[in-house]
Parts: structure tokens; C-alpha cells; sequence
């Protein structure tokens, strides 16, 4: 039997980083507002746990992003399919990504991908021409490695 999964990514500014995760991806950020008013009213939470952003109240130590397409948990606001999790951690990110994502965006649109996520600000690392495969390594705001092929 397959078995559901999110990927989560350690992170000083989980908002910051979920957004440009979310333009990167074409991705939409979760509105986990419902579930923070109740648990606020339910005296759970206090404001210290969650911010607003664009009109909504959002967790401050998490934010997540989700595909479009993907089926949402009504109450929570929770992506019930592809979802990255973005999760704020103490220390900063000190080596290289043991596990990073690959866009694959073809030959034809890979330069102008990568332009797009400059703009975004992330940064190229290296372009690879290897037999058999070329891609550009960037990183994204939070020095996350990443690949555009």
C-alpha cells in the first residue's frame, strides 16, 4: 500500500521561504485560518503562535504550501496531497541539502526559469553539462540547494 507524504524543510523564516516556494512551484500557501481562530477561542493558542498575513491569521512557527489541484482538509486548511511543509528550527542551515527538489521545466524554458527564480531571489550555483544531463544548482533565499532541468 503507497503511503501519504509531505516534505518538510527546516527554516528561520517559514513564511518567507514557503512564499517563494509557492511562486517557485506555482504552488498555493495554505489558509490554516479557521483552525487557529478555533483553537485561539478555545484558549489553545494566544497570539503569540500566529501572525495575519493577506487578511488571515497564520501559524508564525509554520507555513505550508500545497498543488491546486490537490484535495484540502475543509476545517484545517490542510493539503491533502502534494504539500511542502515549511517549519522554523534554531540553528541555521550549515551543509549541503542531503535530499533536494528537481524542477522540471525542459531545455527550452530552463534559462528563462532560472531568470524567473532570480527575480524571486534565489541564486545560481553552477550550471552542469554532464552526458546525458544539464541542469542549473541555484539556492533559494535560505541558501536551500535546488535544481532547474
Amino acid at each position: 500500500m503507497a503511503v501519504e507524504w509531505q516534505l518538510v524543510v527546516d527554516s528561520a523564516e517559514p513564511i518567507a521561504l514557503s512564499r517563494f516556494w509557492a511562486e517557485a512551484l506555482g504552488y498555493e500557501p495554505e489558509d490554516n485560518s479557521a483552525l487557529i481562530e478555533k483553537l485561539a477561542a478555545d484558549g489553545v493558542v494566544t497570539g503569540e503562535h500566529y501572525t495575519v498575513v493577506d487578511g488571515r491569521k497564520a501559524w508564525i512557527g509554520a507555513a505550508a504550501i500545497r498543488h491546486p489541484d490537490d484535495p484540502v482538509q475543509e476545517f484545517t486548511g490542510f493539503g491533502l496531497g502534494r504539500r511542502l511543509l515549511f517549519q522554523t528550527v534554531p540553528e541555521a542551515k550549515a551543509v549541503k541539502n542531503r535530499l533536494h527538489i528537481d524542477l522540471r521545466v525542459g531545455p527550452e524554458r530552463r534559462d528563462a526559469e532560472v531568470e524567473r527564480l532570480r527575480s524571486l531571489g534565489a541564486a545560481v550555483v553552477r550550471e552542469v553539462v554532464e552526458p546525458g544531463a544539464h541542469h542549473v544548482t541555484m539556492l533559494d533565499p535560505e541558501g536551500n540547494e535546488f535544481d532547474v532541468q
